[in-house]
């Protein structure tokens, strides 16, 4: 019995990743932009997660953070509309 040859896993350049992370912000929401560019769904929030910039020790500042990147993502979607 032959073993099936492994698979190459794509590779996507530099560009490509920038693109998919704006498709991604403008979308409303990254599973769709992931199957419109035919890539895994968790290839692309790796993305996302690797371009945020690292939170700050301080809970509080974090959270505060967190908190004002949702409501700057919600009110860019408002101003699409």
């Amino acid at each position: 019995m032959e073993k099936a040859p492994p698979t190459k896993r794509p590779r996507y350049d530099a560009a490509f990743r920038a693109e998919a992370l704006r498709l991604a912000s403008e979308s409303r929401s990254t599973l769709a932009a992931a199957r419109a560019l035919n890539i895994d769904p968790k290839r692309l929030y790796a993305w996302q997660k690797a371009a945020q910039e690292p939170l700050s020790a301080d809970p509080t500042e974090a959270a505060e953070v967190r908190a004002l990147r949702q409501a700057n993502k919600r009110l860019a979607q408002e101003l699409e509309i």
